[in-house]
């Protein structure tokens, strides 16, 4: 990183800029998410249901244990913009995709150890085993192409070319959509042709992002020619990644061990229980992915700033998106109080899971207001790359939680098991608010 300061200014428009078009973005996966149950739900099989949900919450994990891909690459290269670097952060996409790839292959060649671990972690129930099963085994195809992916992503929102990164993501989510459709209602193939709906949208995906990014820099060979072996095994850059991974991985592992922890305890509790946190868990999906477009925007912005090493940037970017981010919230949170149960019918047609999440509804309606600051200060936090912070906020926030729900979950069921996940997010927030405050000083010094 350069150790110039370049000033510049962080208006409203600049966040717009970055956050409606990720956010368009981030809204078609839960969308997506919804239509997946919808499509099931339309089978009348509550097994079936609980089967796609728990497989969806095994993938949440594998998928968060690689965001550091992601995450590492918008950091990493929204700093390498504020700093000017001419390369536009070549090296930490080239470093990444390397990463991706052996990830990805490594992850296949153990598809079946780690069906069967989170089988056991999960526990499914008997009706639901089956669906289970059969969702994990073809899933895990997606896998290397989800990861490359995440390191496309990363770097199309880490250069505040948020527009590239949003037509991935629809396109990823309209081929899913339309293939999960006609695979399941037309061809009958059940959660199977769910899951094979998603290794496709997500392989055409990364073969369109890979085109662009090799566009932009003007083909193979420039590539090849500025991409120099001594710089891309630099030693201090590889650690640097390696320790900002490590630190994303742990914080990721934390953040969907809660998650796992709240499904695998609905399923426990019964089949009509795992079935309806997992319609209503959809809910607050839409909520989490729509203020992701905020999250980026920070993320973004913040890292512009460190890399430009220009401390009122950083200020300006996180107070801005803190304030669209409450006003979006309030948003959500009044549209699923009162269209929710709409929502809910239209993901299953069995009646108790319909009665039981309409219960509930309001605690995922809440989640909004909860959740936000826990997703801006992720943003601040990934662009200026405090992942040891991170990583140390969240495990916290994971053992405030365990206990919230360890001890209210027996005394009030599932309302206990939801307040300990407001808890979660709120905790998580203040953690994160009191560190940056404290570490500014040391990142522009």
């Amino acid at each position: 990183m350069s150790s110039s300061v370049h000033p510049f200014e962080v208006h409203h428009r600049d966040v717009w800029a970055i956050a409606v078009p990720a956010s368009v973005a981030f809204i078609t996966e839960p969308v997506a998410g919804i239509i997946d149950t919808a499509v099931i739900g339309q089978l009348g099989d509550a097994g079936l249901l609980g089967g796609l949900s728990l497989g969806a919450t095994a993938f949440s994990v594998v998928f968060a244990l690689a965001f550091f891909l992601r995450f590492g690459t918008a950091g990493l290269t929204a700093q390498a913009i504020g700093a000017r670097d001419p390369l536009d952060g070549l090296l930490h996409i080239a470093r990444a995709m390397l990463v991706a790839i052996v990830l990805g292959a490594l992850l296949v060649a153990l598809s079946y150890p780690i069906s069967l671990g989170f089988a056991a972690a999960l526990a499914p129930p008997p009706d639901a085993a089956a669906a289970f099963t059969e969702y994990m085994g073809v899933r895990m195809w997606s896998v290397p192409f989800v990861l490359v992916n995440f390191v496309l992503l990363g770097w199309f929102y880490g250069r505040a070319d948020a527009r590239t990164g949003m037509w991935l993501q629809i396109l990823i989510n309209i081929i899913n959509i339309t293939l999960s459709v006609w695979f399941v209602l037309g061809l009958g193939w059940g959660v199977g042709g769910v899951a094979w709906a998603t290794v496709i949208g997500q392989a055409l995906a990364a073969v369109v992002g890979m085109a662009i990014a090799i566009r932009h820099y003007g083909g193979i060979k420039p590539i090849l020619g500025n991409t120099r072996l001594p710089a891309l095994l630099d030693v201090a850059a590889i650690q640097r990644m390696v320790g900002l991974s490590r630190d994303l991985i742990i914080r990721s592992a934390a953040l969907m061990g809660a998650f796992a922890y709240f499904a695998a305890q609905g399923a426990r509790m019964g089949e009509i229980e795992l079935a309806s946190n997992a319609v209503l868990l959809q809910l607050f999906s839409v909520s989490a992915f729509f203020l992701d477009g905020i999250a980026t925007a920070s993320e973004q912005l913040c890292g512009k700033a460190v890399g430009a090493r220009w401390r009122p940037a950083f200020e300006r970017a996180t107070k801005l998106t803190l304030g669209w981010g409450l006003l979006i919230a309030g948003t959500l949170s009044i549209l699923l109080l009162g269209f929710g149960w709409l929502a809910i019918d239209l993901m299953t047609t069995n009646v108790e899971v319909r009665e039981m999440a309409r219960v509930y509804l309001v605690m995922a309606a809440l989640t909004p207001l909860t959740g936000m600051p826990a997703f801006v200060y992720d943003g601040v936090m990934i662009g200026a790359t405090l992942n040891t912070t991170m990583r140390n906020g969240m495990v916290i926030s994971l053992i405030v939680y365990l206990a919230t729900a360890m001890i209210l979950q027996p005394m009030l069921g599932l309302w206990g098991l939801w307040i300990a996940l407001h808890v979660l997010l709120l905790v998580r927030a203040g953690i994160y608010a009191v560190a940056i405050e404290r570490r500014k000083a040391w990142i522009f010094a």
